[in-house]
Formats: C-alpha cells, sequence, structure tokens
C-alpha cells in the first residue's frame, strides 16, 4: 500500500461482490431491451470492464469525458465535454456508468445533454456515492456504495 494511504475502505472481494450483485439486478431490469453502457471517462473504464461482463444481456459501450475539475481535485463549477458519444442514442436505453458521484455537477450536465437526444431510457450507476449534499440533485438508479465526503483513490478513480 503506498505511504500516503492510511486505509482500505473497501476490499477488492468487496468490490467484486458489489458488482456482481449490480449486474444481476441490471440484466433483470433491462431484459429484452438494447442497452448502451456510457462510462465517464477515464475513472469508470475500470468499473465499466467489470459491470458489463457481469451483465448477461446484449450491450454496447460507448465513453464521453466530461471535466469540472480543470487541473485540481476540486471542482471549477464549469463542466466541458472533453469526448463525445460515437454515435446516436435515441434509439437505445442508455446507462451511465460512473466511478463516483461527489457534487452532482458533472453528471447532472451529462444527463441534461443527453436528454435532449431522447434516448428511449437514462439511468445512472455508480460504484461509489458521497451521498452528500449536492450542488445539483441527480437521482441515482444504481449504486454499490455509500462513502464519507473524503478524497479516495484505486480502482481507476480519478
Amino acid at each position: 500500500m503506498h505511504e500516503d494511504i492510511t486505509e482500505i475502505l473497501i476490499t477488492e472481494q468487496e468490490i467484486s461482490a458489489k458488482v456482481a450483485a449490480l449486474g444481476e439486478q441490471i440484466t433483470r431490469d433491462y431484459q429484452g431491451k438494447y442497452l448502451l453502457l456510457l462510462g465517464t471517462l477515464k475513472g469508470a473504464v475500470p468499473f465499466i470492464a467489470d459491470l458489463s461482463r457481469a451483465i448477461k444481456l446484449p450491450l454496447e459501450i460507448d465513453y464521453m469525458a466530461i471535466s469540472s475539475y480543470g487541473n485540481s481535485s476540486q471542482s471549477s463549477g464549469v463542466v466541458r465535454i472533453l469526448k463525445d458519444l460515437e454515435g446516436p442514442i435515441d434509439q437505445k436505453h442508455v446507462l451511465i456508468v460512473e466511478d463516483i458521484v461527489d457534487s452532482g455537477l458533472t453528471l447532472h450536465y451529462q444527463m441534461e445533454v443527453l436528454r435532449q437526444r431522447r434516448p428511449l431510457s437514462l439511468r445512472v450507476c455508480s460504484l461509489l456515492d458521497k451521498g452528500r449534499e449536492r450542488i445539483k440533485v441527480v437521482k441515482m438508479d444504481y449504486t454499490g456504495f455509500q462513502i464519507a465526503n473524503r478524497f479516495v483513490v484505486g480502482y481507476g478513480l480519478d
């Protein structure tokens, strides 16, 4: 363990078990539907890879890169799309896959942009949810773990 890390909040085994459970629930909820997993780069890459294997349905994966952090670990409040989707989503059920939801600012912006593109449905799955009072209210449809409002690292978090 790196010297700056003081404790392990969630073990690898706990993450694996939670990803499997989320995959089972998502499989039940989207049975018979065409699902697009939309990963938010770069932090969601390990989670979306594991989650896509746990979902027992045909699906498509695409990515967006969105940032409100600039060059620091504090949100700048200005949200920008750095990489957009490869194609249209108007005939797809879209599940945004996040590594962590904090202030809700970036996710709220992303959802507003995606709603304008008229997907059949739009939901959110996040491995971690800080669960604090958010700058923007966002509905979490699938959540792995609620965590305290602190800086966390590991499993691809950026």
